[in-house]
């Protein structure tokens, strides 16, 4: 199977050797050096997220990329997501276009309208335009990615006559657009003939099956272009999986709790982080073999063409982060290829 394996990050604002929550700017600086570890073992793809919140670090992730391509050579860099209702298309081509070219080719965008609203009263969006933002900023952002000059009408933002958008790819633009597990979603990603990215953060990855089958039979019933499925799911890999799990616990319970809060959660556990890490969970948290092994069937389930693992949670620290990381490209990755091989 020919399979992607990418990492991402939202930026989590983390805690030093003493404890101590760690500035954004320094988590920032952090991210950059956990991308060029990323390069140098090997790994496809570096995803960062938008966010606008004060447990994350980075709201503009493209300068966050720019900073990555300048110092890395293969790794491809993108999103996880860019929350697109909450700004302009238009503006969203020309940054990736330029991360594109400072990147060498290396640029791609996942899309997405968010799990978090902070973004909405921030830029002066109306929460009541959910749905129509983001559905007419799509299919603007689709005719961008044609790199013609383009013609479009709407109500959410100004029309364009005949406009012509710079700088142009030299390749195109590789696009996605992250599904929480909607059908709707789904549906609406195949006929815009993008790449489906599933966000799997909790329960089984079967769920996610009959999504997959309605993606290709949407593509098929459209006439659009065909993509490889990704899945972008929370993990940690450390040598044992004690180690794995220990250090990870009180970063996802932070966070599950930290969000819990506000959408009215039961407080996380051990025990529901023990059946996360498990068959029936979306974690993939463990030793090397562990987790290729998860990954492995997942990705034979699924049919997927990227795995997208999301590298850090809560205040997991920065050296424990760069030891998953290079697990991940040096034993976990080469591991997973030569299960699906066999």
């Amino acid at each position: 199977m020919d399979i992607e394996f990418g990492l991402d990050t939202f930026g989590d604002i983390t805690r030093d050797a003493d404890g101590v929550l760690l500035s954004g700017a320094q988590t920032i600086r952090n991210i950059v050096a956990q991308a060029e570890r990323a390069d140098a073992v090997g790994v496809d793809f570096f995803g960062v997220g938008e966010h606008h919140r004060p447990e994350f670090a980075v709201s503009a992730p493209e300068m966050v990329l720019a900073a990555i391509a300048g110092r890395t050579e293969h790794i491809r860099l993108g999103t996880a997501v860019t929350v697109l209702s909450s700004d302009d298309p238009v503006r969203v081509y020309e940054r990736f276009a330029t991360l594109d070219a400072v990147s060498n080719g290396r640029a791609e965008v996942v899309l997405g309208r968010g799990s978090f609203i902070e973004s909405f009263p921030l830029f002066g969006y109306d929460l009541r335009d959910y749905d129509a933002l983001f559905e007419q900023k799509l299919d603007l952002f689709v005719q961008l990615l044609k790199e013609e000059p383009v013609t479009w009408s709407g109500t959410m933002r100004a029309s364009l006559e005949n406009a012509n958008v710079f700088p142009k790819t030299e390749k195109g633009l590789r696009t996605w657009v992250g599904v929480g597990g909607s059908p709707e979603s789904v549906v609406r990603v195949a006929r815009h003939g993008l790449g489906l990215m599933l966000a799997i953060i909790g329960g089984p990855a079967g769920r996610f099956k009959p999504f997959v089958d309605l993606y290709h039979r949407s593509v098929a019933s459209f006439g659009t272009a065909s993509h490889p499925v990704s899945v972008h799911s929370p993990g940690h890999i450390a040598d044992t999986d004690a180690e794995a799990w220990d250090a990870a616990y009180s970063g996802f319970e932070a966070m599950n709790n930290t969000i819990g809060r506000e959408r009215g959660w039961p407080a996380y556990s051990r025990a529901r982080f023990q059946n996360d890490v498990g068959p029936e969970g979306a974690l993939y948290a463990g030793s090397p073999d562990r987790v290729a092994a998860k990954i492995a069937d997942t990705v034979k389930l699924l049919g997927l063409g990227r795995f997208d693992l999301k590298y850090a949670t809560g205040t997991l620290s920065h050296e424990a982060m760069m030891r998953s990381i290079e697990l991940y490209g040096t034993e976990v990755i080469p591991r997973v290829r030569r299960l699906l091989a066999d």
